[in-house]
């Protein structure tokens, strides 16, 4: 009892500092804060856009939220019809780490590339979904690429592809436009966890349950589009000259997204560990485990 009333006094200043700053009053700076990119309920926060169409016309309802998951499916088509389509969430991001749990369900879509079946992936590095030509196929990015099994020899997942882009691996440029990750074959419609650690402009690691299967150094545009087959002009890039000026221009941040690529996937979650921030130890958000500073977000304690 008297520990309880010798306390009183001070419950009227306690309050007063949580009013202050009630987000970094109790900052723990090893406590890793994950940011849900996904809510679980519906796609607030993410800007939708398919070829061929206008700028958030989710067209035949491709990109649904169902029982607390993100799902990209094609009940509604008849046919795929190259309706190559996105899901990008709001904000860049440069130095983060990007967790998500994904599955393959259903059969492909007709009208679906025989290379797309079972395949889909996460774009990093992406350009907005507003800059988007209105028939562009895919955004200039990273790609890390997800493909399941089809019953019967190896088939990689949390691989690379780089449409508009290239980057070096082990200190030489990797010229291919898909590049295999050292993953397993994952089968059926099992949950797969795959990490993406992205280190701005530095150094990106693909991770499947605990082991890198990839990893590749100095993300930049290049290599042209992806072929001299399928260049900017037949995946209706509008302004072609504008990234081959930019050739050689390293990645440093870019935008999220979601493919649709034909075939039906759900993700259940996609969370992001941003690695860049406050830095200053004297500030009330820093965080032990940021790789690049920003000062500029540090918040500090009022006098």
């Amino acid at each position: 009892m008297k520990l309880s009333l010798s306390f009183t006094p001070l419950l009227p200043f306690v309050l007063f500092l949580s009013y202050l700053c009630p987000t970094y009053a109790q900052n723990n700076p090893n406590r890793q804060e994950w940011i849900q990119l996904f809510n679980g309920k519906d796609l607030s926060g993410w800007d939708i856009k398919i070829a061929g169409h206008d700028l958030n016309d989710n067209y035949k309802n491709t990109f649904r939220v169902e029982n607390g998951m993100l799902r990209i499916a094609y009940d509604q088509y008849q046919n795929f019809n190259n309706k190559y389509g996105h899901i990008y969430y709001k904000k860049p991001y440069s130095y983060y780490i990007l967790r998500f749990e994904y599955r393959f369900v259903g059969n492909q879509i007709p009208g679906g590339a025989t290379w797309n079946n079972r395949n889909s992936g996460i774009m990093i590095h992406s350009q907005s979904a507003q800059s988007l030509g209105k028939n562009q196929h895919f955004p200039i990015s990273l790609e890390v690429q997800l493909l399941g099994g089809l019953g019967k020899g190896e088939r990689h997942t949390a691989n690379l592809c780089t449409p508009g882009t290239i980057v070096d691996m082990k200190g030489n440029v990797a010229s291919a436009h898909c590049i295999d990750s050292q993953s397993k074959t994952y089968d059926g419609d099992q949950w797969v966890t795959v990490e993406a650690i992205v280190l701005g402009d530095s150094i990106i690691h693909h991770v499947i349950a605990g082991d890198t299967v990839l990893t590749y150094e100095k993300p930049r545009i290049g290599g042209g589009y992806v072929s001299k087959d399928y260049g900017f002009v037949q995946a209706f890039v509008p302004n072609p000259d504008y990234w081959i000026k930019r050739d050689g221009n390293l990645l440093k941040e870019g935008y999220i997204a979601l493919q649709s690529e034909s075939h039906g996937i759900d993700f259940r979650k996609v969370e992001l560990l941003n690695l860049k921030g406050c830095t200053d130890k004297k500030a009330l958000n820093y965080k032990s485990y940021y790789r690049a500073s920003d000062n500029s977000q540090c918040v500090y304690r009022k006098r």
